[in-house]
């Protein structure tokens, strides 16, 4: 966590993740570029994965990894723990879209299939039966045109970035918990006064 190269690189991959997370989650409230009631969007679209989960969550970590983990993260385990804890609080924003996402893909887009009252046509399939592996079923959701496709193509890219930021910032947890219990700090150019002085006694 106080390695100030590879938590600035993981802070330029997470913050980004997180920028693009948001707008998916906000392309979710406009089925297929159409302005609807908030009534006949699906209900998961309303757990706000995207902007709280994958979004702001992950964002404040990946902001203060920009900065390098901050600037006397070494200088006692106390202050290692508090990267720690917003890397832990980025994780778990992310499991959180992974699990929003893929719910979302399970159960399918809540649509009108043609009586004019608005359903979920997929929510009770197989797992074996599942809309996701029987294309021609698409279309059954006659309104808002192209919704299921929207749906897929959305919720899927929110999964892979739940997915990918759950990894960095797990990552960014073990190497920081490493970091607390070993109690080192790994800057370039620094070396720990213990070792130093142990070297210069032997001399």
């Amino acid at each position: 966590m106080c390695s100030e190269t590879g938590s600035r690189y993981t802070g330029m991959l997470l913050l980004p993740l997180a920028i693009a997370a948001i707008i998916a989650n906000l392309l979710l409230y406009f089925p297929n570029g159409q302005v609807l009631e908030p009534a006949k969007i699906t209900d998961l679209v309303w757990f706000f994965h995207g902007f709280l989960g994958a979004g702001l969550l992950v964002m404040v970590p990946a902001l203060m990894l920009l900065r390098g983990g901050g600037g006397g993260c070494c200088v006692h385990r106390c202050g290692m723990l508090f990267p720690v804890l917003l890397a832990i609080q980025g994780t778990m924003g992310a499991v959180y879209c992974v699990v929003i996402s893929s719910l979302g893909l399970l159960s399918g887009p809540f649509c009108d299939t043609g009586s004019g009252n608005y359903t979920y046509p997929f929510r009770n399939d197989s797992l074996e039966d599942n809309y996701l592996f029987n294309q021609p079923t698409w279309a059954t959701c006659q309104e808002p045109e192209h919704i299921v496709l929207w749906n897929v193509v959305l919720f899927s890219i929110l999964l892979g970035i739940g997915v990918v930021e759950a990894v960095l910032c797990l990552g960014q947890v073990i190497s920081g918990l490493c970091d607390v219990y070993c109690g080192t700090c790994i800057r370039k150019g620094q070396v720990s006064a213990p070792r130093t002085r142990e070297f210069f006694s032997h001399s």
